[in-house]
């Protein structure tokens, strides 16, 4: 069969917003990139503009369609949670986007914290800030004059891609899919709609919101003369281009090291105790409505902790050179499984004498022993369990052999960039996952003491009361 260059894929980040050409075999030929709209930071409120995104977005699919040969299949990954109220007459927006790293949802965490063993139960997720049901409910709390118009229609609210697929299909579809769906906190992880008991906890009608939809076939004429064919959660995508996801004996763990971190693999077929505090993640449903769920750890704001200091230039050999400081490298507090906001980067003393190179490495250990901690709970069968390490911070390899040290199964670094949008264009043409992803083994570089202070640092993170089940 000929190649044609007639597969779009774009990725709608927090940072950048990408595009990529793609031939008719869902292989990227060519990608561009433009910075994502500025994101306003104060006070612990983070928003940007969502016309700039829908303006930047259609330029970058112009772009693509002046050198693809047919009509386009077309599809979008979006950055998760991020929402905001647009009126229905205008298309303008009456709110900002408001970021999924905005905490303006923190009240209502707080108020609503003795439902959070039924949150979690329905939606697979902790109540926290960073997801969408307790920003909109403070945001309601605050305008309350914006029902009557949310009520009639007049204002719709949604997030990021029911935003972008309103306009682009002349305001005839207002809907969301599921990975996204499943950020909100509103949507029940089993069924894989929204949840009347989930939105009576959030006093959130759940019929002002949009229709969930499957991630794939979508078959949307758009504007742009293109067919929309997937939209989808861009770690989702990110995650079916580098891992297989299986629910038997053998599996595939990514760990990601970006901004943040994260370790996710398949749900186990058996469930356990040692996963049952952990993210439980739709990461797409097909067609068919087949789910694929994943279970997740995180590990927050790396990149932050590691910014003020020459972590680049670390090797291996410089790891648990100072054997008895350990270190907890996450600034605005330690994700799951143990969802302590409280708890937020530290030493175990003072590190005042201590050389900026030296701090770098505690660092650096400190992210490996999470990811170490976290692949102990996830690999259940080391022997036949694969870890793959994606992710710009990944390109270290003092990372990567620290991980592979701390490590029971073979760890690989994953190739290919641009995974979002290659899980993205897989999609849109039915391939399976992982269909080109290129990795390489990490060859371990023995490193003993860095082994002896992870079992070390176990011990002095738990006895922090670190491990205690999240609230």
């Amino acid at each position: 069969m000929a190649t044609t260059l007639n597969t779009i894929a774009l990725d709608l980040g927090t940072t950048a917003i990408k595009a990529a050409i793609c031939n008719n075999r869902s292989q990227i030929e060519e990608t561009f990139s433009i910075p994502a709209p500025t994101i306003s930071a104060e006070q612990g409120h983070y928003v940007s503009n969502a016309m700039e995104y829908l303006s930047i977005t259609g330029r970058l699919l112009k772009k693509c369609q002046n050198i693809c040969q047919k009509k386009q299949l077309l599809g979008i990954c979006y950055q998760r949670s991020s929402f905001l109220v647009w009126n229905s007459t205008s298309g303008l927006p009456v709110t900002k986007l408001i970021s999924w790293q905005d905490n303006s949802g923190q009240a209502s965490c707080i108020e609503l914290i003795k439902h959070n063993p039924l949150i979690r139960e329905l939606s697979g997720l902790p109540l926290t800030p960073y997801y969408f049901a307790p920003k909109l409910r403070t945001l309601l709390q605050q305008q309350p004059e914006l029902w009557p118009s949310i009520a009639n229609k007049t204002l719709l609210i949604g997030t990021l891609d029911s935003f972008i697929i309103w306009h682009w299909t002349a305001r005839r579809h207002f809907l969301t899919d599921t990975s996204m769906a499943a950020r909100t906190l509103l949507m029940d992880i089993h069924s894989g709609q929204w949840s009347k008991t989930l939105g009576d906890i959030f006093a959130i009608p759940i019929k002002i919101l949009p229709k969930i939809q499957p991630s794939t076939n979508l078959n949307l004429a758009l504007n742009h003369d293109t067919i929309l064919k997937v939209s989808i959660a861009d770690q989702s995508a990110a995650l079916l281009a580098n891992v297989t996801f299986t629910n038997n004996d053998e599996s595939e763990i990514l760990v990601n090291l970006g901004t943040g971190g994260f370790v996710s693999r398949s749900e186990p077929k058996q469930s356990n105790k040692t996963i049952d505090n952990y993210l439980r993640t739709l990461v797409y449903q097909d067609h068919q409505r087949n789910q694929i769920i994943a279970i997740e750890g995180t590990i927050n704001s790396i990149t932050a902790a590691l910014q003020l200091y020459p972590f680049q230039t670390c090797k291996i050999k410089d790891l648990a050179n100072i054997a008895d400081i350990f270190c907890i490298a996450e600034p605005t507090g330690i994700g799951a499984p143990f969802f302590r906001s409280d708890i937020k980067m530290q030493f175990s003393k003072p590190v005042e004498h201590l050389s900026k190179e030296q701090i770098a490495c505690l660092l650096l250990e400190a992210i490996i022993f999470r990811v170490a901690l976290i692949l102990e709970d996830f690999n259940q069968r080391p022997d036949k369990t694969r870890i793959y390490l994606s992710g710009g911070l990944s390109n270290s390899s003092c990372l990567q052999q620290g991980i592979a040290n701390c490590s029971t199964s073979p760890v690989f670094k994953v190739l290919q960039r641009q995974s979002s949008l290659q899980g993205t264009a897989i999609l849109i043409n039915n391939l399976a996952p992982t269909t080109y992803r290129q990795s390489e083994a990490v060859i371990k570089t023995k490193h003993k003491p860095l082994v002896e202070k992870y079992q070390q640092w176990k011990i002095w993170f738990k006895n922090f009361g670190f491990l205690s089940p999240p609230i």
